[in-house]
């Protein structure tokens, strides 16, 4: 059975294949910059929403004997090479943009089907991004909010290419070239940001939001007499967190691990997807409080 993520990833592959095309074929025929710079970007879009499709089937496997924390990194990897492929369109968008202001060969040919490509392209990523974004938030999937942002980011570069049409349709050709180098800009921001995320991720950078929940569960639990060595990493939309705790050593065992299982429940009350793994020791002159 399709899954809702996959589902939501399948049909996204099919709108990348239609806005590359459709952008294609009108930027060759008007030869805008703005259009084929768009269509070269929602090209390497369907290259994108591809590995996407294919990394969140993968990421829903469960743990087995190679893999024994799950395959949730495949979708950070995913965003990863998504970021690389932005980062090569920024480079042929600048280059090109730059060699036709350059020379002076900014003429282009308007028609009302750059209009409408446009037009159809805003109305496509507009509904794609918020279906992605959903679907992304619902089950923390990084590899689906990568390709939700890919469709964002195709909202703002089309209007960029919209503006420098209606400009060329005015005699400034030179706004579509300068159009196309907004749209550069507008994507490397965006890669950059994607980019950092997923090396965090794949590097175990511990999350401060997700830290700060632990913490705040730790410290509300009397049981508890004092807890430390925290480490709290993320691998697609599952989290691990690792944690000693110290009790009272007058409790019996099997208290103690009544209390492990009180604070794994409520971890996981408050981080979705949690594996917890909370090792026991008893106070002592040791075990002073290293943060509550």
């Amino acid at each position: 059975m399709i899954s809702e993520k996959q589902r939501v990833a399948g049909i996204s592959v099919f709108a990348a294949i239609f806005l590359t095309g459709i952008k294609l074929v009108v930027g060759i025929l008007t030869g805008s910059l703005g259009l084929l710079s768009e269509s070269l970007h929602s090209g390497l879009d369907l290259v994108a929403a591809v590995i996407t499709f294919f990394s969140v089937r993968i990421s829903d496997s469960p743990p087995d004997k190679e893999h024994n924390f799950g395959h949730g990194k495949i979708e950070n990897f995913s965003a990863f090479l998504e970021t690389i492929l932005l980062f090569i369109t920024c480079i042929w968008i600048i280059n090109e943009a730059l060699h036709r202001l350059i020379t002076g060969d900014t003429n282009i040919e308007v028609t009302t089907w750059s209009y409408v490509v446009v037009i159809i392209s805003i109305i496509v990523d507009f509904t794609r991004s918020r279906a992605l974004s959903k679907v992304a938030k619902k089950y923390n999937s990084q590899a689906l909010e990568a390709d939700a942002l890919h469709f964002s980011t195709d909202i703002w570069s089309s209007l960029v290419v919209l503006l420098g049409l209606i400009c060329a349709n005015f005699g400034f050709f030179f706004a579509d070239s300068v159009a196309a180098l907004i749209v550069a800009f507008i994507v490397i921001v965006i890669s950059y940001r994607l980019g950092k995320r997923s090396i965090e991720v794949l590097l175990d950078y511990a999350p401060r939001e997700k830290l700060i929940k632990v913490e705040g569960v730790l410290n509300a639990m009397p049981e508890i007499e004092t807890f430390h060595s925290l480490k709290v990493r993320t691998a697609g939309a599952d989290t691990f967190v690792r944690v000693i705790v110290t009790l009272n050593p007058q409790l019996r065992m099997d208290k103690a691990h009544e209390i492990c299982d009180k604070v794994e429940r409520e971890i996981c009350k408050v981080i979705e997807r949690c594996d917890v793994f909370v090792h026991v020791e008893p106070l002592n002159q040791k075990n002073q409080p290293l943060i509550k």
